[in-house]
This record gives C-alpha cells, structure tokens and sequence, in this order.
C-alpha cells in the first residue's frame, strides 16, 4: 500500500475527511453507493471484517506502527500520515487515536430479505439523532437483535457520529431502510412487518398498555420491536394498527426514558429473556 505524509489539509486526496459533509459523502459516487468516515482502529477493523472498502486511510504517525495489522488488512488503499497538530486542526479535538478511514458503503437490502430468517428485528422510527442511533445499535448488538430497519425519516447509521456512539456495532447488526417515504410508512408499514410474519409490538406511553415483561410478548415467535422519535415517540397510526401496544414500568414518577436507553431495556428483555 502506499504511505503519504501530508501536511496540507486542502490537499485533494484529504477532502472527504476535511471538505465533505455528510450528505456528499453520502452522494459521493451516485448513483452508485456513496462513502463514509470510520474513526478509531476498533471501529475500522470491525468495518474492515464486515466487508467494507476502504477507500483511504489518514493515521497519525506516531499511531501507525502500532496498528500495521490493520493497515496490512486495508489491501491497496492508500495511507495518508499526518502529525498530531494537523490531526487536531481535522477533527477540532484530540482524538484518544489518530485514525480515520474513508469506506465505500454497501448496496442495502430489500427489508424482506434482511429480515426473512429473523425472530427478533428492531424499527425505528423518524430517530433523527445519530448518537442515538449509534447508542441504540450498540444495545442491538448486545442484546440479540437480528436486523434493524428504519424509516425513510431517520438519521443515517453510517453517519460519523452515528458509527463512532455505535463502538463499530452498526456494522454488527444487519440493517435498511423500510418504505419509500415517511408517508408510505404511516399507511402501510405496519402491514408490511405483518406480511413479513411479525407481530408487531409498539413501545408507547399510553394507558391501557402491555407491561413489557408480559409473558405473551416473549411467546411471540416472530415479534417487531418498534421505538419512535425523540420527544413525541411513535405516530398514532403505528400504534394503532400494531399488534401490542407496550410500556416499561417505571417507578419515581419518571414517565419516560431517552429512545436509546428504552431500546436497551426493550431488547433484553424481549430478545436475551
């Protein structure tokens, strides 16, 4: 592979690193998949043993002999090499380790493939908070959950913050998008999850719901865990046409948890029990 030291952040080969926001990295080589920035070595090698190219690598020097490994692991992709000082000017802060790489993304499965072999899935909806997104992975990796789907609305799991909460889990736990448009979903996406053979159970904060340690939830051989927006959670017409409607007790008189930290509770105990 070739090693580059560079200096100049303007540089050519570093823009997708310095110069390029999220939605054109994202577009980057449409209509063909686009890229996205993977930071720290346990974040790239988790990507790297998931099946993404790399495209580049930026390390910072003094990091680089330690990790020739995984360097060796990224083929012919060529490795950029900075300072410490050009790294910091980069990323705005001091990384705990100086190393990014630019990755081409996958083509992304038909929601019914994905999910065609799966007992337990998780759908998020209009989560548009990518530490969120990223926190909600990680417990989907832990916690047994075989596939993810989003809707249309919510925040791309590839983001650099998304992948970077996430510890790497995002490229763990196979994932798409279900439906065309937030619109579509409304209308028929809980049919959609009925087609595929799920029952489909909505976590709401309502009355008249299912304590979620009720043993029928945990009977369902086939069960759609769905989790809703920051703040106002799941839409009325998802709630209404799922299959269960289920809440986790709590106690204090708090009447809700973050999306991220109810997520973690919901799949322990729907998925690991």
């Amino acid at each position: 592979m070739p090693f580059i030291e560079m200096s100049d952040l303007t540089a050519e080969p570093l823009k997708p690193y310095t110069a390029l926001n999220e939605s054109q990295l994202l577009h980057y080589y449409e209509p063909q998949e686009g890229l996205f920035i993977a930071e720290t070595s346990k974040v790239v090698r988790r990507a790297l043993e998931a099946g993404y190219s790399p495209e580049s690598l930026l390390v910072e020097r003094r990091f680089a002999e330690r990790r020739e490994e995984l360097l060796d692991m990224a083929g012919e992709a060529p490795v950029y090499f900075c300072g410490g000082e050009v790294m910091q000017k980069l990323t705005g802060y001091n990384l705990n380790e100086g190393f990014l790489c630019a990755m081409r993304r996958k083509k992304l499965p038909a929601a019914e493939e994905l999910c065609r072999s799966a007992n337990r899935i998780a759908v998020l909806e209009s989560v548009v908070n990518p530490t969120n997104i990223g926190a909600v992975f990680r417990s989907a990796a832990a916690m047994g959950v075989e596939a993810v789907l989003l809707t249309p609305g919510c925040c791309d799991p590839l983001y650099r913050r998304a992948v970077r909460v996430s510890m790497g889990n995002v490229f763990l736990v196979p994932w798409t998008y279900i439906a065309d448009s937030e619109r579509e979903w409304q209308e028929c996406g809980v049919e959609l999850l009925h087609g595929m053979g799920f029952k489909t159970a909505a976590m709401a904060l309502r009355e008249n719901t299912l304590d979620i340690r009720d043993p029928a939830l945990r009977a369902e051989e086939r069960l759609a865990i769905l989790l809703g927006t920051e703040g106002e959670g799941l839409c009325e017409s998802t709630i209404a046409n799922s299959d269960y409607t289920v809440k986790i007790p709590m106690t204090n008189g708090v009447d809700s948890l973050n999306v991220a930290a109810a997520s973690a509770v919901a799949f322990w105990e729907l998925c690991m029990r």
